[in-house]
């Protein structure tokens, strides 16, 4: 929590103008409104659904076809919402969970997209945790993976065009949003796979690790002001970095990237970090989430526990559940995706 005295020194923060919007949404056949008060939007309230759009496969088709509520949903009175998909082959699986937590608003958004490109399986996964609002991270689930499946080079150099289309998503978003406000910022921690070849790419401090031969592997390292590379990068560029309960860029934000947060963009950027890897037989699960995950289960804990439960959508919840259990006050959401590799066993001595 920022002290009273910080949130004085950024009266410019929406939350603090008081900004009230109004927004519809389709759900099934019904369209609600949803209403946001002080730069907060989607309250979660008993009953409300959250739509995880699916694509449809499109084989040699560079067009995404949008299909709501593709995927198994569940909502309880806790407000959990959990889903998960498989792909028609068998050969990859994904879960998630999103808990609204002790937050009393939820700014977690999640994203997850399958199709086929020119023959090839392309699937992407994202974790966007919002922060003085939820309108960046809700912007960037409804754009930033449409946005790259339209640049040029997706498939032909997918590393260059991830870091351009984040850098451009944060430019656009920005000015979406110059007439208001709002100062609002998200994380993006997001998945990206072209066929076998998995791209990690990451600004703030969501995360993805994977489990590997038995191995928990960060593919991602969370941008703190206290990294030594991120405080230089500031710092040249005439930032401060300032203890405000934690490391905070100019003794507001407690990350030195992320999209959104125009008064700071100098210094704050959406460049993101990429790890690229190969999926081999090795490859056992993907974990992405939020921080109201990592803040209180270590990387071996949280593939450990995905790890011990077969379906993945089971998985995401565990997580989830622990990370509550733990102590984590933030919003928490988690993606699991497993891969399944063809393990042919010795024949079958009655079918030969």
């Amino acid at each position: 929590m920022i002290c009273n005295s910080c949130i004085k020194s950024v009266a410019f923060q929406a939350f603090n103008i008081g900004i009230l919007s109004k927004r519809s949404v389709q759900v099934g056949s019904t369209t609600r409104s949803l209403h946001a008060s002080r730069g907060l939007i989607y309250t979660w309230n008993r009953g409300f659904k959250t739509i995880l759009r699916m694509m449809v496969d499109s084989s040699a088709t560079e067009k995404w076809a949008a299909i709501a509520d593709i995927l198994p949903e569940e909502n309880d009175d806790r407000g959990y919402i959990s889903g998960g998909w498989k792909s028609e082959d068998g050969k990859l699986s994904c879960g998630y969970s999103s808990f609204r937590g002790k937050r009393v608003t939820m700014e977690d958004f999640f994203d997850v997209k399958n199709s086929k490109i020119n023959g090839q399986r392309v699937c992407m996964f994202g974790i966007f945790d919002g922060h003085g609002g939820s309108r960046a991270a809700e912007y960037l689930k409804e754009h930033l993976f449409e946005n790259l499946m339209k640049h040029p080079q997706f498939m032909t150099d997918t590393k260059l065009a991830i870091s351009e289309t984040y850098q451009q998503t944060d430019v656009d978003f920005l000015d979406s949003e110059r007439d208001t406000f709002r100062d609002d910022g998200s994380t993006a921690s997001t998945a990206v796979l072209v066929g076998n070849h998995l791209y990690v790419a990451n600004v703030g401090d969501s995360r993805t690790v994977i489990l590997k031969d038995g191995k928990a592997i960060p593919l991602s390292e969370d941008h703190k002001p206290n990294r030594i590379d991120e405080r230089k990068r500031i710092e040249s560029a005439g930032g401060i970095i300032m203890w405000a309960g934690t490391w905070r860029v100019g003794g507001v934000l407690a990350m030195s990237r992320a999209f959104g947060n125009r008064m700071l963009k100098q210094f704050v950027v959406a460049e993101p970090e990429i790890q690229e890897r190969e999926i081999d037989e090795e490859f056992e699960l993907l974990v992405l989430a939020s921080d109201g995950l990592w803040d209180v289960v270590p990387n071996e804990d949280a593939v450990s526990l995905a790890q011990t439960v077969e379906e993945p959508e089971a998985a995401a919840r565990k997580l989830a559940e622990a990370a509550f259990t733990r102590g984590s006050a933030d919003n928490i959401t988690c993606i699991v995706v497993k891969f399944h590799h063809d393990k042919a066993g010795p024949a079958d001595p009655q079918h030969n």
